[in-house]
């Protein structure tokens, strides 16, 4: 007998991994895609690993912004794909524990269920990782140049095989599915055998005060919408930011949950449209699973904002660099010389000089004084914020820079012979027209001869509202001089003579060559500067655009990657839900189909339901992304990117596109749902 009962035992734990494999397979419908998600987050999870790990991406130069963005991204994606892959894994559990309840009644004790469990885990483990490492081997090195080429760093670089990449990606999935694993442990563990039978099969209760939540959502939305589109780009705008995006996924929630299921009950309330066929089967399905549909309409409305937002902010920031970066850098080199103590002469030379040494021409050399003092602004009158000095000015808000050019050195650069009178003033804004015909300092009064539209020296852009600076072109010295010194008696600043020999003179120039060459120009120039006596500061921007394109070619390629996998995570949710409300309605087709119901008649059901459910989530992100697009372009505004016209388009195509996609995702998903119901 005790042989019998050993032999029996040994039996029993072979056939456990052979069972393992024949559920995965005879539940291909819902593991394969499962599979498919671990092997894409283990593939992307690994490629964002071996571009961290390689040796070359923190050496090369200008790369830092690059690693920096890597490394956030790659801790996102951690907390992306650690609750998505539980969610895939819960929904597996659900579908698989009647199949568990039978094993457990035909005898299968629960120690037996688990190592079956466990085996169909490192099965999946290994699978997923497996797969997904070697097809990162294969496809990383052709990430990194495409992430090389996007930042403008050299592509010439080897990329080698990373093992601590290979030993984190196999260490981040070992928990991830580790603690799958342990859930499955505890839902079976739990469960009595009939329960496990039974699948979760119940309904769902209705929720209490439909219409007061419903009203609750909507408000929730309205502020939402409220602190996206009228925040200010302030300190507060990144905090407003954060709660807009709460209270619209809290309204979004609210409303989906509340309101789809009052909708459901006007259309149950519709005798004629409730109790034909196709509309009953439809309505009632989604009444008994009301708060799931809910919940399954709020992470598909959410994650398609994500994807949309995300692409819209990292192709329009892309697509708009070259027009951010004239903006924000007109000349290649800005050299800050004070004027008392430097010639500008000795500045010439050397720009000369390193052009003939280096092979590259100077163009747009220009060279003028100038004088920067900070002013609050209201209206026309320019003066001091705080009140307690200057009495009467509250409405005054800034601080605004106020350059002041000489007359000659304004007719110089803009090859004019204006004249100017005394008391009299050119304006320029760098922002919105200034758009007055005088300008009182301190209550001393200017005369505004001229507002031009253009001034060499600085860009304009009337979406500037928050970084503006006004250039004011006086007659002399003297004129300068006079707003220096009522400046500096409002602000308590006694040593005017010091402030005065705070002026200083720009050399502003462009350089045109060999990108090679034009930097090796910017370096030497740059450190020659520094050494020199009465060189203040010197701006190379010809470095500074290479760290912009750097930057923001490192924030594209982090933005593609996410929005993928953003919609994976959307359509697997839409997969998932398809077929489970497949399953859950195939009782309902099976009696439906036994009473008459034809399969023309079982098309039009299912092509109901997705015109019920399809617009909802897809509406909402619309939405959403619209709202969302005020607060994103005031947001760019701070980083100095004034195309919303761009921005708009941006937005336009990926909305479209977006859609192809998440229609065709539908259809093809519906057709799914169609075999399993007509299976019944």
């Amino acid at each position: 007998m005790e042989k019998r009962k050993k032999a029996k035992s040994i039996k029993t734990w072979h056939i456990l991994p052979h069972l393992a494999v024949k559920g995965m397979a005879n539940n291909g419908t819902a593991y394969y895609p499962y599979l498919a998600a671990g092997i894409f987050s283990a593939f992307t999870f690994f490629v964002f690993s071996s571009i961290l790990r390689n040796d070359i991406i923190s050496i090369l130069p200008k790369s830092a912004y690059a690693w920096m963005f890597l490394s956030i991204g790659r801790v996102l994606l951690g907390i992306i794909l650690l609750p998505f892959l539980f969610y895939t894994n819960c929904f597996l559990m659900k579908r698989r524990k009647k199949e568990i309840g039978l094993y457990n009644i035909l005898g299968l004790e629960k120690k037996h269920i688990g190592i079956m469990l466990l085996a169909e885990s490192v099965l999946t483990y290994a699978v997923a990782v497996g797969i997904g490492i070697i097809s990162g081997l294969v496809l990383a090195k052709l990430l990194f140049l495409l992430l090389l080429r996007m930042t403008g760093l050299p592509v010439d670089v080897k990329f080698t095989f990373s093992l601590p990449a290979f030993g984190e990606t196999a260490a981040f999935f070992f928990w991830v599915y580790a603690m799958n694993f342990v859930s499955n442990l505890v839902q079976v563990g739990m469960a009595r055998p009939t329960e496990l039978l039974s699948g979760g099969k119940k309904g769902e209760k209705e929720p209490r005060f439909l219409w007061l939540w419903a009203l609750l959502g909507m408000a929730a939305l309205g502020v939402g919408y409220k602190l996206a589109i009228f925040s200010e780009a302030d300190s507060m705008i990144f905090i407003n930011f954060f709660f807009a995006i709460f209270w619209v996924v809290a309204g979004t929630y609210l409303l989906l949950t509340s309101g789809s299921v009052a909708f459901l009950k006007v259309l149950k309330r519709k005798k004629k449209f409730y109790y034909k066929p196709t509309n009953f089967i439809t309505v009632s399905g989604m009444l008994y699973r009301m708060k799931k549909n809910a919940a399954s309409l709020v992470n598909i409305c959410i994650f398609s904002t994500m994807v949309m937002i995300t692409l819209v902010c990292t192709l329009s920031l892309y697509l708009g660099l070259d027009g951010m970066m004239d903006f924000s850098f007109p000349f290649d080199v800005d050299v800050y010389l004070q004027d008392s103590l430097h010639q500008e002469g000795d500045v010439e030379r050397k720009t000369r000089e390193l052009a003939g040494n280096y092979g590259v021409e100077i163009e747009n050399y220009l060279t003028y004084e100038r004088m920067t003092l900070l002013y609050g602004k209201g209206g026309e009158g320019f003066g001091l914020v705080d009140e307690e000095k200057d009495e009467g000015s509250s409405h005054l808000t800034g601080n605004y820079q106020v350059n002041i050019l000489l007359l000659d050195d304004y007719n110089k650069m803009e090859g004019r012979n204006l004249m100017l009178g005394d008391g009299e003033a050119v304006i320029f804004s760098s922002g919105r027209d200034y758009g007055y015909d005088r300008a009182v300092f301190f209550g001393k009064e200017m005369k505004v001869k001229e507002e031009p539209e253009t001034l060499r020296i600085a860009p304009k852009s009337e979406n500037n509202v928050h970084n503006g600076q006004f250039y004011l072109v006086v007659k002399d010295k003297a004129a300068r001089e006079e707003l220096v010194t009522d400046w500096a008696k409002k602000n308590g600043v006694e040593d005017v003579k010091g402030l005065m020999e705070g002026c200083y003179r720009m050399v502003r120039l462009d350089v045109v060559g060999e990108e090679k060459a034009r930097e090796a120009f910017g370096q030497e120039f740059r450190d020659w500067c520094a050494n020199e006596l009465g060189c203040l500061r010197i701006d190379n921007n010809i470095n500074t655009r290479l760290e912009w394109k750097s930057m923001y070619g490192g924030l594209l390629f982090i933005g593609v990657l996410f929005s993928i996998v953003f919609l994976m995570c959307l359509l697997l949710i839409m997969y998932y839900k398809q077929i489970a409300e497949g399953y859950e309605d195939q009782g309902a087709f099976e009696i439906m189909q036994k009473v008459g119901m034809s399969d023309r008649e079982i098309r039009g059901t299912i092509r109901r339901q997705i015109l019920l459910v399809f617009f909802v989530p897809v509406l909402g992100a619309v939405m959403h992304t619209c709202a969302g697009l005020a607060m994103v372009g005031k947001l760019f505004e701070v980083l100095g990117f004034f195309d919303a016209v761009l921005l708009k388009m941006c937005t336009a195509g990926i909305i479209l596109v977006f859609a192809g996609i998440y229609g065709g995702s539908y259809v093809a998903t519906a057709k799914t749902y169609y075999g399993i119901v007509s299976r019944g």
